[in-house]
């Protein structure tokens, strides 16, 4: 890492001080100095403990600005359910032709999506697809007979998170070219998400602390509770 180029960007965090969701917005940006366009990434730790089935906190999400990325659709159907699957804009739709291609160790896309009737044979690919988080599941929409809408959903910027063994949820809202605003767009649809996902068994903060930064900078602490201060705004 260029010492000097990250020492002139951390010199922009308090490292120590807890900010509004804005002025983190308006920082990230200026934290980034890759050649490319970094993603701008947050860590949200919640108030769960994984080790319990029933605080297990999964979900998707759309992102009103996108992710700044093409995403790659792939879905297994047949029938009238392909065609959809094509008119939607999928890259790769098929059945046992692209289970083949799987096996060979061919993986050029980054969702999978399938309909029901096609679990029985993507199912057979679980090892293959689920180390490297790409087996359809219906807790994020991607086993559905709906295909159109999750292809759709998928090329518009959905993205798919899972709290880790720690309690945190990490994902992507965005990339540094992006405006504060369409961040925030984002930002706001991933929290108001994980709100939405709150396990019943969870007692007490949930939202227990935030952090944004970019794939190279330094990471900016948000104040949680302004979290729901910038969601009420917004509505």
């Amino acid at each position: 890492m260029p010492d000097k180029k990250y020492a002139a960007v951390l010199a922009l965090v308090d490292r120590d001080k807890k900010i509004t969701v804005d002025e983190a917005l308006n920082l990230v940006g200026k934290t980034g100095f890759a050649k490319f366009d970094e993603s701008v990434d947050i860590a949200v730790r919640l108030g769960v403990n994984p080790k319990h089935a029933d605080q297990m906190v999964r979900g998707a999400c759309v992102m009103p600005s996108g992710t700044g990325k093409v995403t790659r659709v792939l879905v297994f159907a047949k029938g009238d359910k392909e065609k959809e699957a094509r008119d939607a804009g999928a890259d790769f739709v098929g059945a046992e032709d692209l289970a083949e291609k799987i096996k060979t160790g061919w993986f050029e896309f980054d969702k999978a999506i399938a309909t029901p009737d096609m679990m029985g044979l993507v199912g057979k690919l679980g090892k293959l697809l689920g180390t490297r988080g790409l087996m359809p599941n219906p807790k994020v929409g991607t086993v559905t007979m709906d295909v159109g809408r999750a292809v759709r959903e998928s090329k518009a910027g959905k993205v798919e998170f899972r709290v880790d063994k720690n309690g945190i949820i990490h994902t992507t809202i965005g990339r540094r070219s992006f405006t504060p605003q369409q961040l925030k767009d984002n930002f706001l649809a991933v929290c108001e998400t994980l709100i939405k996902l709150k396990p019943s068994t969870v007692k007490g903060t949930y939202i227990k602390s935030v952090t944004m930064s970019t794939t190279m900078g330094p990471g900016i602490r948000v104040e949680p509770s302004d979290v729901e201060v910038a969601l009420k705004a917004s509505k």
